[in-house]
């Protein structure tokens, strides 16, 4: 499945009472600070993720899903639990 495919996927998904999914969003939402950088994110566009984490909704999904794809594919980002939430992310929504 592409990346595209994945986005119109997730989209499509409702998510309101997958509470592992949108946990798993928080935990790479909350890991943006220290990799802003890497993911090529402006201080606005990481204060806005961290304001969003706070109060995540299922519709915010697709947004956490498109910094997931950043980054399993960004070789500069070492954390391998940043690496593992985000692969799961798709993952679930792939399987979804």
């Amino acid at each position: 499945m592409n990346d595209e495919e994945l986005m119109k996927k997730c989209n499509a998904c409702d998510f309101y009472l997958d509470e592992n999914l949108l946990m798993n969003c928080r935990d790479i939402v909350g890991s943006l600070e220290d990799y802003k950088d890497e993911l090529e994110l402006s201080n606005e566009d990481t204060e806005t993720y961290l304001q969003m984490v706070e109060n995540l909704k299922p519709t915010d999904v697709s947004k956490v899903l498109q910094i997931a794809m950043n980054i399993v594919s960004n070789p500069n980002i070492k954390d391998s639990e940043l690496q593992v939430n985000a692969s799961r992310l798709i993952r679930a929504i792939q399987m979804d």
